[in-house]
């Protein structure tokens, strides 16, 4: 048994003080600090919070790489290598993202994360991948290559079904939504609408289909326009999930505030889409074959287009959280329950609760990370 003293214990809908928290391989108990006995559990292992916030570990649903390397390095020391640097940002299990390359490098990436996933190590753990393309449009590419965009397939990702946990799309490429509609009705995939140039009405026939969140909402899809409504608008006025990059260069941050107003803060999901110069220095990086420029603090293709990011999950919910009126713990679970529930996994983690997996991090004001905890076991400790 482990007992994490001193801490400011982020709870769903509260933060609790005064207490001790106590855990195994799950969570075991919330007790009043004036209740435990240290003489009678001399055998209890003590984590000194240091009047620090004590957190459900993050959990990030879209991330490529970082540390240098790429999920679709399709390595197994690659994924290694990013779980071992993201666990230090609050980290305790994320889905590593691929993108529109050829099938063969998609593939030879998705079979990696499968074998990964097989794995024990000490950092972040793998939850299954998210298919970004490349099912996309072409005006809405991004950084991703068009000689590889594809009409959706379910044949593509028949074999993988198990361990792809998201698809973003461009649903106008899915003739009658056919690709749609068998994903729903044969596999768990969560399907996002991303990098696609749809209508409002597209859009929202995707939605009614089964269509259940937007990827990195606002950047790489149709705007809302007042006479053309597009992606943006159906979004807001439906109940689907929408992923942010909070980094305030994809999204200027005077959008979180009316997210919160228009979307509801448990439809909100904090991501990071760092690419492979996540927590590196500035300097010249990759992203699918192409050049990428890392410098004031965001990743670009030589032509200016952004490239991802090179945000952190700990940094995204600080800045949200100081861009808003929200509460601290509310800022957390965009990060940590809301990708859960997306994942339909809160059941098993996502907040800090009695029977749930003992993923845990702990950080300072600054959301600087001080030790994350991975079912039950310290994973990092600055």
């Amino acid at each position: 048994m482990k007992a994490i003293i001193n801490g400011k214990i982020i709870t769903s809908n509260n933060v609790l003080e005064n207490k001790i928290l106590l855990f195994n391989e799950t969570i075991e108990e919330i007790i009043d600090k004036n209740k435990f006995n240290y003489g009678q559990n001399s055998n209890i292992e003590i984590i000194d919070a240091k009047e620090n916030y004590v957190s459900p570990g993050f959990i990030d649903v879209h991330i490529h790489g970082s540390g240098g390397c790429d999920t679709m390095d399709a390595e197994v020391e690659a994924l290694h290598r990013i779980s071992e640097v993201i666990v230090k940002n609050g980290v305790t299990s994320f889905l590593p993202t691929t993108m529109t390359m050829s099938k063969e490098k998609i593939y030879k990436a998705l079979d990696n994360v499968q074998q990964c996933m097989k794995l024990k190590w000490k950092g972040s753990r793998i939850l299954g991948t998210h298919l970004e393309g490349p099912f996309i449009s072409e005006k809405y590419k991004g950084a991703q290559k068009e000689d590889f965009i594809i009409k959706p397939e379910y044949d593509f990702i028949e074999k993988y079904k198990e361990i792809i946990k998201i698809i973003t799309l461009a649903p106008e490429k899915d003739l009658n939504l056919n690709f749609v509609r068998e994903i729903k009705e044969k596999t768990n995939i969560n399907l996002s609408i991303g990098h696609s140039d749809a209508t409002y009405e597209e859009a929202m026939e995707a939605i009614d289909a089964g269509l259940d969140s937007a990827t990195h909402l606002f950047n790489a899809m149709s705007p809302l326009h007042h006479r053309k409504p597009g992606i943006i608008s159906a979004v807001f006025n439906s109940d689907i999930y929408c992923e942010l990059i909070a980094d305030t260069i994809h999204i200027n941050p005077a959008i979180y505030q009316i997210l919160v107003r228009i979307k509801g803060l448990d439809k909100l999901i904090l991501i990071t889409d760092s690419m492979r110069a996540g927590c590196l220095k500035d300097g010249v990086s990759e992203l699918g074959g192409q050049k990428v420029i890392v410098q004031n603090n965001s990743a670009r293709l030589e032509d200016g287009t952004l490239a991802g990011s090179i945000l952190t999950l700990n940094r995204a919910v600080r800045n949200f959280k100081e861009h808003t009126d929200i509460k601290i713990y509310e800022a957390v679970n965009m990060a940590s329950l809301n990708p859960a529930k997306y994942l339909k996994i809160d059941d098993k983690t996502g907040s800090i609760e009695i029977g749930k997996t003992a993923d845990i991090t702990i950080f300072d004001d600054a959301f600087d990370i001080k030790r994350t905890i991975i079912n039950g076991q310290t994973a990092y400790e600055k």
